[in-house]
């Protein structure tokens, strides 16, 4: 049996991250970074119909708790 892995690399913040995304059901992606030593990870997997979208869920995640982090104002996305 073969899985389909879609990875994307995402520079946010400064950082490099590297987003896997794997089907968990029908219509159903999870994405999350993938583990490096030393690295920080997010803790909660994000979810999306296609792969992207999923990626793109933690991406905007990502992007809004740097920004946050950094002091700037951070709107929900809508």
């Amino acid at each position: 049996m073969t899985i389909a892995i879609h990875r994307y690399e995402e520079s946010i913040g400064g950082h490099l991250y590297l987003i896997e995304v794997v089907p968990v059901a029908k219509e159903q992606w999870r994405a999350s970074i993938v583990r490096i030593p030393g690295a920080p990870t997010a803790l909660m997997p994000f979810y999306g119909s296609t792969p992207e979208e999923a990626a793109r869920h933690l991406s905007e995640w990502l992007t809004r708790s740097h920004a946050r982090a950094a002091g700037e104002v951070v709107f929900p996305v809508k």
